[in-house]
């Protein structure tokens, strides 16, 4: 289709790329195919050297390269603080804020009975088995505020409860520079009710 069946497998397998679609593809395969060798294969370097040298970590489920990812190896973490968030990819938003000094737990998604997600496909069991081994004081449980991540937050509020660790949600509602004519009415209920004096 376009001159070479190389172009066409580059093609194929950038258009495979979550948000990805032909005419990007194009763009990024020309880019590729105009830029020098060593650019393009910088790239190629960069791809297979994430593949072979990151991992999930085996405490928290986040990315690492180390036996243990940077933050669960960092002394400088308040350990009494667990965030549980459904994927690795969540942690950076949090992080940026660095309002948050604890520790993370990864799910690795979210429950989802309509995708055959359930409790066994998620890393809840090993969720608890932090909360039973470590002296953990609040779990912050930061899921995605949709229905599969509400149903997970639930789902977890109930299990940790009866282990008398407070479960703590972030609070969700208006944004800076919002207005509340185009806010609706859950986002803005929840605003009202997550309100704190001034």
């Amino acid at each position: 289709m376009y001159g070479a069946a190389s172009i066409q497998a580059l093609l194929d397998e950038l258009e495979r790329l979550p948000g990805i679609g032909p005419k990007s593809a194009q763009r990024i395969a020309y880019w590729i195919l105009n830029a020098d060798k060593a650019s393009a294969l910088r790239l190629a370097d960069a791809i297979a050297q994430v593949k072979s040298a990151v991992h999930f970590c085996p405490q928290c489920f986040n990315y690492a390269e180390g036996d243990l990812c940077d933050i669960c190896a960092s002394p400088k973490r308040d350990r009494g603080m667990l965030c549980v968030v459904s994927e690795p990819r969540d942690i950076a938003p949090i992080e940026r804020t660095a309002v948050f000094g604890g520790l993370y737990h990864v799910l690795g998604g979210a429950l989802s009975p309509m995708e055959g997600i359930g409790p066994d496909e998620l890393h809840i069991r090993e969720l608890m088995g932090r909360l039973a081994s470590e002296d953990v004081r609040e779990v912050v449980i930061a899921t995605n505020p949709n229905i599969e991540g509400e149903t997970t937050a639930a789902y977890l509020a109930r299990l940790i409860k009866p282990l008398g660790i407070p479960v703590t949600r972030p609070a969700s509602g208006l944004p800076v520079g919002g207005d509340l004519e185009f806010a609706d009415e859950v986002t803005l209920g929840r605003a009202l009710e997550g309100r704190r004096p001034l």
